[in-house]
């Protein structure tokens, strides 16, 4: 089907400018290919400019989707500004959005190149904002438009001063089909294998996890740890495994690109962070029918229904979490349901193309051609 007719099904034909200048392939990556998938298959023409030895970089040039490179050393480096103008110009994009918070600086330096261009920018991250001209000037001033993956970031926002009526809270989502087979495959019987896949950084509260870990030990659980991602708080996290005994109980994945086979290797999903714009892979968990326990921190509380897909425990609190892991631990019964409940939940609210589609909705409210329907301000 050639891409007009495409875009007669689904609305008018837009062109978009997508912008992630990271090097890292993360959660906010994955969303980005997601959308693009989407965009082109109905029609859109999509431009993205993104790091050349970035992994998105290679992964986006296997869609129909023109892939340009662009280096920036950090929000500041202003080289690559003159040059984005004067492409804004030529190509007439009516559509550009930034990904990230990098890429959203340059947004400070752009104008409005043509009179036709809507600006809009993404927050993935539920870091407090702090009011003042610089946030005024990046989120009232110089965008359209703002996505927040969550309600929790949507209230970040109002509460540094951005205003309610630019903000649409668009979950992240995920190709459950993806992880099908994990859902439907059972757990093998003999110890407890509880798994979590983040970034080894402070914010995803690995350590708490550790301390909750020689808790159950002491009590005497039989559980073994796999604990994927790679990170600055690796040597730390290895030293305190060495320090609590835990050698024989816990495994340093690393860099997992297979998440599907990861989490079919696990009966329990956790994920203890401080801090969690929504948390994609506690989705991806859920979507592998596995029961989820989780910090009641950002949008995770949004995802995970306390008592049904999952247990929520206060962030910082290995306590709490060790004895959310121990009723879990002891009741296969009640991981099973709350592994199918999981999986239900997301198959309904949080997929891909239902992200997706939110976002496409947005890009025709901004252009003021939306197609019928409503898009649900504020809602996601």
């Amino acid at each position: 089907m050639k891409r007009e007719e495409k875009a007669a099904q689904a609305g008018r034909s837009l062109k978009i400018l997508h912008i992630d200048p990271e090097t890292n392939w993360g959660g906010g990556e994955s969303q980005v290919m997601g959308l693009l998938s989407y965009l082109s298959r109905n029609g859109h023409r999509n431009h993205l400019l993104c790091h050349p030895r970035g992994v998105l970089f290679q992964e986006a040039k296997k869609l129909d989707v023109e892939v340009l490179p662009l280096s920036m050393r950090n929000d500041l480096d202003l080289r690559p500004v003159f040059r984005l103008r004067r492409r804004i110009r030529r190509e007439a994009y009516e559509i550009v959005h930034f990904h990230t918070k990098r890429g959203h600086a340059l947004s400070l330096w752009f104008g409005r190149p043509h009179p036709a261009v809507k600006y809009i920018v993404t927050r993935r991250m539920d870091y407090p904002v702090k009011k003042g001209w610089y946030t005024n000037c990046l989120y009232n001033r110089k965008v359209d438009g703002v996505v927040a993956i969550s309600r929790k970031i949507a209230e970040v926002l109002i509460a540094g001063g951005v205003r309610a009526e630019k903000i649409r809270v668009i979950h992240s989502g995920i190709d459950p089909d993806c992880f099908r087979a994990m859902a439907e495959c059972p757990s093998a019987p003999g110890e407890i294998v509880i798994g979590t896949v983040a970034a080894l950084e402070e914010r995803k509260g690995h350590r708490f996890l550790l301390q909750a870990a020689a808790v159950l030990k002491a009590q005497g659980h039989r559980v073994r740890y796999r604990l994927a991602g790679e990170g600055t708080q690796m040597e730390p996290l290895k030293k305190i495994v060495v320090q609590s005994g835990l050698e024989s109980d816990v495994e340093f994945a690393g860099f997992v690109t297979d998440i599907p086979k990861f989490l079919s290797s696990v009966d329990l999903f956790v994920l203890p962070s401080l801090y969690e714009g929504l948390g994609i892979s506690v989705l991806e968990a859920m979507a592998a029918g596995k029961p989820v326990v989780a910090s009641r921190t950002g949008g995770i509380p949004e995802i995970v229904m306390d008592r049904v897909t999952g247990v929520l425990v206060p962030p910082q609190d290995p306590q709490a979490l060790a004895r959310a892991i121990a009723e879990l631990v002891s009741h296969n019964g009640l991981r099973r349901m709350m592994g199918e409940k999981g999986r239900e939940r997301v198959l309904k609210d949080f997929t891909l193309a239902e992200m997706a589609k939110k976002n496409e909705n947005f890009y025709y409210e901004l252009i003021g051609a939306h197609p019928a329907g409503n898009p649900g301000r504020g809602g996601g």
